[in-house]
């Protein structure tokens, strides 16, 4: 379900391209943030007889149909990334991503422990699940006073800078925001300083930005969940199980994240973004 631009998804596909080089297989990618055109491409995969499908999961009941005739066919399917919740009853083999949920609720504490009052919590895509999984969770654990949630268009990083600031211009009591993504995370300190507003930042998901970022202070903190992994692991375990009948996770989600880097541990990640895994 990746966006055009959005470089969360090119480090995926560089880990997906490591499993496949690795493993010796051809590895065909393909994407679109809209869920109807996500199963269109499912479905070319279906008819293109396939080996193996790797899929999000962002829209379960727009993509579970599709997936279950993709297993019907005979195609192993893993999953992994979005649908956390989802995806065991779609009937797929293996799930490779973050709690989402957990991690909302691992930046909604760790904004409660830095005194922050009160709470603006970014979505670029709506409807998407584990988009607001994460608002979710840093509504529920996020105890230090206000807390709201606006809907931006991912598509549009000028239009996300505006509605941001202007949502701060409108509610200046707003002193933490937190962004479910690295292209996200960078327009809101733009768009925070546009609105004269103090208002901290932290996210989700990084970039090679992201680290300089947070060694200047622009940025409290990144929440990752290692989506080098995720592509990785997603290839890899379709050809174990091709290979050897090798399933991953004994039925359970395989996490790859969260994982809560800031000024204390960004070195050590930060030599890897710049490489573009991390």
């Amino acid at each position: 379900h990746a966006a055009p631009g959005d470089t969360f998804w090119d480090i995926i596909r560089k880990g997906a391209q490591a499993a496949a080089a690795k493993d010796n297989v051809n590895l065909k990618y393909s994407s679109d943030p809209d869920s109807g055109k996500q199963a269109t491409l499912i479905q070319s995969a279906i008819d293109s007889k396939v080996d193996g499908i790797a899929v999000t999961m962002p829209d379960p009941p727009a993509l579970e149909p599709v997936i279950k005739k993709a297993i019907a066919a005979g195609i192993p399917v893993v999953a992994f990334n979005a649908g956390v919740g989802a995806y065991q009853a779609s009937g797929v083999l293996s799930y490779f991503g973050s709690d989402e949920t957990l991690a909302g609720k691992t930046g909604g504490k760790r904004a409660t422990d830095d005194g922050f009052k009160h709470v603006l919590c970014v979505i670029q895509f709506q409807g998407q699940v584990q988009l607001e999984a994460r608002c979710d969770g840093v509504k529920s654990a996020f105890t230090g006073g206000g807390y709201d949630k606006i809907y931006v268009n991912g598509s549009d990083l000028p239009s996300v800078r505006s509605t941001i600031s202007a949502k701060l211009k409108q509610d200046p009591g707003i002193d933490f925001i937190v962004t479910l993504g690295a292209p996200i995370a960078l327009n809101a300190i733009d768009a925070a300083k546009d609105a004269g507003s103090k208002a901290k930042v932290g996210t989700f998901d990084f970039n090679p930005q992201i680290p300089a970022k947070i060694k200047a202070g622009d940025l409290q903190w990144a929440v990752d969940q290692q989506p080098w992994l995720q592509g990785y692991e997603a290839i890899d375990s379709l050809w174990l199980y091709k290979a050897n009948g090798n399933i991953l996770g004994g039925g359970q989600a395989t996490l790859t994240g969260p994982y809560l880097v800031d000024k204390n541990n960004v070195d050590l990640v930060g030599k890897f973004a710049a490489g573009g895994t991390r």
